[in-house]
């Protein structure tokens, strides 16, 4: 126990020797440095001075998202309080103005901000944060769930197997995340289902995001013939599970050997072209690609990293099993921020929603970057979750409105929880807790309530 905290306190004073000694603010000042402030200033709409200015509206929008309590009265609640206790004069409860301020928000200005805050601080990170000092992109997708409107339902249908009035609207998010400081770089959003609306159709809108020397990250799902071919002609490489159909195909005995079971392939361009690619597009393909393709661990991976000097099998199966740290991303966005069912009522609002949320998941991230330069950790040994809690606990107090003066001990008190490393851990996908005894909704909710009406509540379910 002495040695324990002995080890704590010695962690907590070369934090602090950091704060006076360097400069312990850069990563806070790129959020007010003149890159974000070109942008907010140049797509700030136009306004006068009101009780919810543009910036004040986006600040209320980010308390909304890490805040348990997300309703808009809540927020309103706290800035009339707020405004109460600095000596300002009283504003009204009432949420319509707020709402109508949040509509005023230009979608690109959250969504320029929550992207270029995460490639910033991407940017910045020390290159011994990176796999062989190469920047790595881990790529995933996931579906989020919205109130049942007929909006919402128009541009996000619900699954088809279910009844209409009976499911709800559901949209798919494909995001683009650095390996190294967990931000989020990019991300598309599109309906669940119908034409050019599956994940790798939506990944392919950001292939700008990709820039030459990057390493692309992903599960089997994106190992095809012209995503390779579009990653090869930016100069970036890419590590994927092989993808099923070829998998079943593969053979050792074939092509150059490097290693056991470790070969180049030859990779053919499919003869029919796809129905989102232009014809042009398809003609100046490549008519063939050379790849890797290597089993490791029960899988087997392919890379356009070709050499075993560059990349041995060892190497490769580690960068692999980081991928998993994609999938906790996502969870902390979804569950830990709440992102998993909306609220807005509209399209237009949902994505500025989504947006938000991935613009706080950003800034949550700059603090646990920073803690980890200060404290010699990796920012993946910090908890997303005990950030959150901490950054809610911070700026309720006072010392929140002088954030310079003790952002050292905040850190400090970031660093002190770290997560332990399970590689290869398993959980089972159920729950344990029963449910409430209810039957399901089978009927649109105006005909349940009028059959309730006449007939009263039918018997609960023994």
């Amino acid at each position: 126990m002495f040695i324990n905290n002995k080890l704590a306190q010695c962690k907590q004073q070369r934090i602090r020797s950091y704060t006076h000694n360097s400069d312990t603010y850069s990563f806070f000042n790129l959020l007010t440095g003149p890159e974000l402030l070109n942008t907010v200033e140049a797509l700030l709409p136009e306004h006068r001075e009101r009780l919810f200015p543009p910036t004040e509206t986006l600040s209320m929008f980010l308390a909304q998202a890490l805040n348990q309590d997300r309703s808009c009265q809540n927020v309103v609640n706290d800035v009339a309080v707020k405004r109460h206790v600095i000596g300002l004069p009283p504003c009204s409860t009432l949420t319509g103005g707020y709402c109508q301020a949040r509509q005023r928000l230009p979608l690109a200005l959250i969504s320029s901000l929550a992207c270029q805050t995460g490639q910033l601080i991407s940017r910045h990170v020390p290159v011994q944060w990176r796999w062989q000092g190469r920047p790595v992109r881990l790529i995933d997708g996931t579906t989020i769930t919205l109130p049942d409107t007929p909006q919402n339902q128009l541009a996000y249908p619900q699954q088809k197997r279910q009844k209409p009035g009976l499911g709800f609207p559901i949209c798919r998010l494909v995001g683009v995340l650095c390996l190294s400081s967990g931000a989020l770089l990019n991300a598309s959003i599109g309906p669940y289902q119908g034409k050019n609306t599956s994940e790798s159709c939506l990944l392919r809108g950001m292939l700008d995001t990709f820039n030459h020397g990057d390493l692309v990250l992903g599960d089997a799902l994106f190992g095809s013939y012209f995503f390779l071919a579009s990653l090869l002609e930016k100069g970036v490489d890419a590590v994927f599970e092989q993808m099923g159909g070829r998998k079943l195909l593969t053979d050792f005995r074939k092509g150059k050997r490097l290693g056991t079971k470790d070969h180049l392939v030859t990779l053919y361009e499919p003869k029919k072209k796809p129905d989102w690619m232009a014809l042009g597009q398809y003609d100046t393909a490549p008519e063939s690609l050379i790849i890797r393709e290597l089993e490791v661990g029960g899988k087997v991976l392919i890379t356009t990293i070709l050499s075993p000097k560059q990349a041995s099998k060892k190497q490769l199966k580690a960068l692999y099993k980081a991928r998993w740290h994609v999938e906790l991303d996502l969870r902390n966005i979804k569950t830990t921020l709440g992102m998993e069912t909306l609220s807005c009522k509209t399209p237009q609002m949902i994505e500025k929603e989504m947006w938000v949320y991935l613009l706080a998941y950003n800034l949550i991230r700059l603090l646990m970057v920073q803690a980890a330069k200060l404290s010699d950790l990796l920012p993946r040994q910090i908890s997303f979750k005990h950030t959150v809690q901490l950054w809610l606990a911070w700026r309720q107090q006072s010392v929140a409105s002088d954030l310079q003066g003790g952002q050292g001990h905040l850190f400090v008190l970031i660093a002190q929880v770290t997560v332990g490393n399970r590689p290869g851990r398993i959980e089972p996908r159920a729950v344990k807790r029963r449910p409430k005894p209810f039957p399901l909704l089978m009927k649109p909710r105006e005909e349940a309530r009028n059959e309730i009406r006449q007939n009263g509540h039918p018997k609960k379910i023994n």
